[in-house]
């Protein structure tokens, strides 16, 4: 009965979607290179629209934190004030901290959304924007980065190398280890990141595909997409390309482990570009489109971001590439990006493609306003090269 249902609701949203994409595909088809103009104008519609509905002081959580990750690249792009005095007050609103407990021997990393989780990545990805705000900052405050180092060197101090057992920690707190590395100077921050991430990596890598599950749960052929083959969940790797850039950007070029960040991030980019629709996004089931199809903003974002990135710092080869994160910011900025200035298709929070889910042009959230502000921020480096 169930399946039945996910069925009609697919073959609904299909049809749903029809128009829409062949309107999108029209207009990318003729579609002419943006400028940095153009670009820049659609990250302040974007930013300000949010900026003015959403008052900065939130949770230090990872919906929230996401965001202000495109929000402070959007601020080294703009050099707009605003959009750093937000992300301080963000800061300043959270003392400068994730979760909050005090108690060591109460600090968690399993899944948890409690003051004990401080050692799960999705409470340290906060720990990216205080590291960018402390080195905005002539000052160099080192109470905006305390608490970041009190928890990383706690965990650094563990035995234990398993606590990036989901995909998203890679974005989460993969970065936070070579910021803090690029703040204090102490390497230490990228050995245990290495380690770190080649455990992540051997549970989660498929050498096949070239892809990522998002965690154990999914490993073929325990969980399968709907079509039976492996399901790759979009969003899930674009926490990992765009997490990797992330990691690059700050990452020594003598560190033993850049090759394999390198070799993961340009195998990524080759994998993922016959798997753009013609209309620039990335459906939400990578391999099996129908799983869940139509638009999705968050997952195209990140991958749009990442192709970017790797152009602009020569990772990747602009004529083999530009057209991936062309095609992708075309959508959008044409498609995702509203009249109003809101972000929609984003796939809410989740895990997976979910058959039947309904993703449209009112479907925001902040992590997907963060991606959008991270991809628009490159592209407008890479058209204006």
């Amino acid at each position: 009965m169930m399946r039945r249902l996910y069925l009609k609701l697919a073959v609904a949203g299909m049809a749903a979607m029809a128009t829409l994409d062949a309107a999108s595909a029209a207009a990318n088809d003729g579609a002419v290179q943006p400028t940095r103009a153009d670009v820049v104008a659609a990250l302040d519609r974007a930013n300000g629209y949010w900026q003015r509905n959403n008052a900065p002081q939130q949770w230090p959580f990872w919906d929230v934190a996401a965001y202000h990750t495109g929000n402070i690249a959007a601020y080294r792009l703009t050099r707009n004030d605003a959009y750093k005095a937000y992300s301080t007050a963000w800061a300043e609103h959270n003392g400068w901290r994730g979760a909050a407990s005090d108690n060591r021997a109460a600090w968690k990393y399993t899944y948890g959304e409690t003051p004990e989780h401080v050692l799960f990545g999705d409470w340290q990805i906060c720990f990216q924007t205080y590291v960018d705000l402390y080195e905005l900052d002539g000052r160099k405050d080192p109470r905006r980065i305390a608490r970041a180092r009190e928890v990383m060197e706690y965990q650094m101090g563990t035995s234990n190398s398993d606590y990036w057992w989901w995909v998203d920690g890679l974005y989460m707190a993969m970065p936070v280890m070579t910021k803090l590395y690029k703040a204090t100077g102490e390497r230490r921050y990228l050995d245990k990141m290495q380690e770190y991430f080649t455990w992540a990596d051997k549970l989660m890598y498929d050498d096949e595909a070239g892809l990522y599950y998002r965690d154990a749960k999914y490993l073929y052929p325990k969980h399968k997409a709907s079509n039976g083959g492996k399901d790759f969940w979009a969003r899930g790797d674009g926490w990992v390309f765009a997490g990797i850039a992330r990691v690059l950007a700050d990452l020594p070029r003598d560190h033993p482990s850049r090759a394999l960040f390198v070799e993961r991030f340009q195998r990524l980019a080759a994998v993922l570009k016959p798997l753009q629709q013609r209309e620039g996004y990335w459906t939400r089931s990578l391999l099996d489109p129908a799983q869940a199809p139509g638009p999705e903003s968050s997952g195209t974002a990140f991958f749009t971001y990442a192709y970017a990135w790797g152009i602009n710092n020569g990772y990747l080869d602009r004529a083999e590439y530009a057209p991936a994160a062309l095609n992708g910011w075309r959508f959008l900025k044409g498609t995702a990006l509203q009249p109003d200035g809101r972000v929609g298709y984003v796939q809410p929070i989740g895990e997976r493609a979910i058959p039947g889910q309904i993703v449209n042009q009112d479907s925001t959230a902040p992590f997907g306003v963060g991606a959008f502000l991270l991809a628009g921020s490159e592209v407008a480096r890479m058209v204006e090269r």
